[in-house]
């Protein structure tokens, strides 16, 4: 899998660096030419960083290469970008003096929307741009959790970029307010309080987070091994590391209140004419049954192309079951590539 970083420097538009990567595979090159080519763009979730997304694409891309008849793929895929939320991950390394200035206290999941939109909106603008006009692709947005709530919120910045199909992994989202979400917030603004975020080494980040009394062990291992090394940066003068996502930044997300109402209003809006594709897990170990049952429900006027209930996962189902995910997604694209739909309900 070929990789290549992007960064975009802080400007009037957007005052914060944003990180971003390119990912494709050589024979990939042959789709250039084919504008039904599936460009996706994938975003994260709180907590974790861009690269949390590498070994679910590694696999996607395995399943596509494999899916080959002939000279051509099952799946025309040109190639997959992930940003950065600018407060996590390589981007919050780079901002991480800003972030200290108050206008950024308490940022949200629109700031990565806008972020993200930003991105997208540079294309051949600027030498530090992808150098793509997002506009003339056939965008797939992908997202989990954070990065699914603003690939929803991304849809009501103008202008507006035409993604022809979404898949939304886990959304944190209150159908009916942010009173849902109370309970679940809290828990996670405590646990982040309590959160280390100085570490002495990668070495030992490495040791405590494979002990089997941590969630973290739970994870595959290729995305254990990316959060040591891309959830941490080196501080100045010093021989520690620090998280990306300061506690401070972590809390401030946990505490946005349109965070998981605005995605629903995108939601609704949205659903009657571009496919969304939900996966959800079967373990309710973040977000309750009764909420996604209303998010689903048909009374409520939202339709989804296609739900998906993975067996064996909760809330963090590319962390620990990026394989599985890799093989639902790539299903999906294969529907899309084939204008057929998917099943409208399934279990794995």
């Amino acid at each position: 899998m070929q990789v290549e970083s992007h960064i975009l420097s802080p400007s009037p538009e957007y005052p914060l660096y944003i990180a971003a990567k390119r990912y494709w595979l050589p024979e990939f090159e042959q789709n250039i030419s084919n504008p039904s080519a599936q460009t996706l763009v994938i975003l994260h979730s709180t907590s974790f960083h861009k690269e949390t997304w590498e070994p679910a694409l590694a696999d996607l891309f395995d399943l596509v290469a494999a899916s080959k008849s002939g000279y051509r793929s099952k799946v025309p895929i040109r190639e997959a970008w992930m940003i950065d939320c600018p407060n996590h991950g390589e981007s919050g390394a780079l901002n991480h003096r800003l972030l200290k200035q108050p206008q950024f206290a308490n940022f949200s999941c629109e700031k990565y929307a806008q972020a993200a939109h930003r991105f997208l909106a540079v294309g051949t603008d600027e030498p530090q741009g992808a150098g793509v006009d997002f506009q003339k692709r056939n965008l797939i947005g992908i997202g989990h959790s954070l990065g699914g709530n603003a690939m929803l919120i991304l849809q009501l910045i103008q202008p507006v970029f035409g993604f022809s199909n979404f898949i939304i992994i886990e959304p944190l989202v209150s159908p009916q307010g942010n009173m849902q979400l109370r309970g679940l917030r809290q828990q996670l603004v405590e646990r982040a309080q309590k959160r280390r975020d100085v570490w002495c080494s990668r070495e030992e980040v490495a040791k405590t987070f494979m002990r089997p009394d941590r969630s973290s062990s739970a994870w595959e291992h290729r995305v254990l091994n990316s959060f040591i090394e891309y959830a941490f940066y080196q501080l100045p003068k010093s021989n520690c590391i620090a998280l990306c996502c300061s506690r401070e930044q972590e809390i401030a997300m946990y505490l946005d209140a349109e965070g998981s109402t605005k995605p629903v209003e995108a939601l609704n809006k949205i659903c009657h004419t571009v496919p969304i594709h939900l996966i959800l897990g079967a373990k309710k170990d973040f977000i309750s049954s009764e909420i996604h049952q209303i998010l689903v429900d048909p009374s409520s006027g939202r339709c989804f192309a296609s739900l998906t209930v993975m067996d064996g996962v909760g809330h963090l189902i590319p962390q620990e079951q990026p394989t599985r995910l890799a093989s639902r997604i790539f299903s999906i694209l294969s529907s899309i590539a084939s204008f057929s739909s998917p099943p409208t309900s399934s279990r794995l």
